[in-house]
């Protein structure tokens, strides 16, 4: 599949699939249309003098990264399978190879449209835009400007992805144009890691020097990519360029209304908050900022505040943190709730266990042994990530390193 994109801001007009072929579609028993890809399988036209081969390491990454972003209820691409190819690949040294069979409900990006609208293709365009309006949002149809409201439903569909990325704390790491499918999946796990202690300013990947694609500011670079993709469109929307880019900047300004409606409601389900209340946000910020301040962990904390003491840490009898607790308590009786209620709501979006960086590495390093058995026993854990699990508690533990973790493409 070709496309192209803006990679860490800069242009490129063509990229493709250096090393993904698309096999076909098929509809599965739920009647719904799927893409099936093979990831790792050698040589393509956008190969770029790439061997268009996967090392194994970032091939069993995405499969249990992105099996884990399914289990927490995260729209993603699927791994249906992973296997070994018999072959080394050659990257820094040489490696094991493999392929990745993935499974989305397309893998048509921002960057397709980009690929036509940066040749000006616009008859291509247009057979693109009608393939996605029929394929993802058919409703769309019934709208004037059937392409503007595909453009109302792909924000709306981000908004609420980068919303419940952060929310469990996971940080994409490249994203870039080409990376962001129309669909509203999540869709390539390179350097993607979830976030241990809270900081909003963290960064994971190997070659993001500047913070672009850090945890905080995921919101600013979603609407800034969708922005691009607004781009693509205006031929589509209206005959009258004026009027186009009009209503095209009306729609992408709607997005920071529709994220912070969707991340507040969502935080307030974390907090086990029912209706709303004007101080909410406050009293969020305020958790989140106390978080900071003490370098805790994101995921630990909210288990902490459903009485699962996951980790003794004494800093979860901090003067500070109590005061607030008592705020939160007096919140939580807000709308005829009760505290019972409250823990099951929180206990329906907490997980007690995210992929820890320490335990998907630690598996890789023994997949690349031939010993895959720690990958099959993070995957078990990873099943059921709001469940209390026997031999949980070894996958939940932060590890503490004065070594920064850094993550890479893969490529």
């Amino acid at each position: 599949m070709a496309y192209a994109g803006f990679q860490f801001g800069g242009w490129s007009p063509q990229l493709g699939d250096g090393r993904a072929i698309l096999l076909g579609e098929v509809v599965d028993e739920g009647g719904v249309r799927r893409d099936v890809q093979l990831k790792g399988s050698g040589r393509t036209p956008f190969s770029r003098n790439g061997d268009g081969r996967a090392a194994l390491g970032p091939i069993l990454r995405e499969y249990i990264v992105s099996e884990a972003m399914h289990a927490l209820g995260v729209p993603t691409t699927r791994a249906l399978a992973a296997v070994t190819t018999g072959e080394n690949v050659r990257r820094e040294v040489l490696q094991p190879g493999a392929v990745l069979t993935r499974v989305a409900t397309s893998h048509i990006r921002v960057g397709t449209f980009q690929f036509f609208a940066g040749r000006q293709d616009l008859d291509a365009l247009r057979a693109l835009a009608d393939h996605v309006i029929d394929r993802h949002y058919p409703h769309a149809r019934e709208y004037e400007r059937p392409c503007l409201a595909m453009l109302e439903s792909v924000i709306d569909a981000q908004a609420a992805l980068v919303a419940q990325w952060k929310l469990i704390g996971f940080i994409h790491g490249v994203m870039n144009t080409d990376n962001m499918a129309i669909s509203g999946e999540t869709i390539d796990y390179g350097p993607c890691a979830f976030m241990d202690i809270y900081d909003p300013k963290t960064v994971f990947s190997s070659i993001d020097e500047f913070g672009r694609y850090a945890y905080f500011n995921q919101p600013s670079i979603t609407k800034w990519n969708l922005a691009r993709f607004a781009e693509c469109l205006i031929p589509l929307i209206d005959t009258n360029k004026e009027k186009a880019i009009e209503v095209a900047t009306e729609v992408i300004n709607s997005f920071d209304k529709s994220y912070e409606t969707k991340w507040i409601n969502m935080m307030r389900d974390k907090l086990g908050l029912f209706g709303q209340d004007p101080k909410d946000q406050v009293l969020i910020l305020d958790l989140l900022t106390w978080m900071h301040k003490n370098k805790v962990d994101y995921t630990n904390t909210f288990c902490h505040l459903m009485d699962e003491e996951v980790e003794k840490n004494k800093i979860y009898n901090d003067n500070e943190l109590l005061e607030w607790k008592k705020r939160w308590k007096e919140r939580l009786l807000i709308n005829n709730n009760s505290t019972d209620k409250s823990i099951k709501l929180m206990r329906n979006v907490n997980p007690l266990v995210i992929p820890r960086n320490h335990k998907v590495e630690e598996s890789l390093e023994a997949a690349n042994r031939n010993n895959f058995e720690p990958v099959k026993n993070l995957l078990k854990i990873l099943e059921k990530p709001f469940s209390n699990q026997n031999n949980i508690h070894e996958y939940q533990l932060p590890k503490i390193s004065e070594k920064k973790y850094q993550t890479f493409c893969g490529t």
